[in-house]
């Protein structure tokens, strides 16, 4: 098994600088037309108003109860 970054130093056709020599590269990829198969819709949901808006009223619900709590005690 190799490694993703071999080290350059046992890399074959390196030059002593680190590098290839000319005529060392591979030929460019050949094109690809597209993909294989098409990619599913990414299916993104956000939440709505209501649920935001029933949050902020049970949290508001709570605080009055709480503040109401503190009154009667005092």
């Amino acid at each position: 098994m190799t490694t993703p970054d071999p080290d350059p130093d046992r890399t074959p056709a390196l030059d002593e600088h680190g590098t290839l020599p000319a005529g060392e590269t591979p030929p460019a990829e050949g094109g690809i037309s597209g993909i294989s198969h098409p990619e599913p819709v990414e299916v993104r949901k956000a939440w709505g108003a209501w649920p935001a808006f029933l949050i902020i009223l049970m949290a508001l619900a709570a605080s009055a109860m709480l503040i109401g709590m503190m009154v009667a005690l005092a």
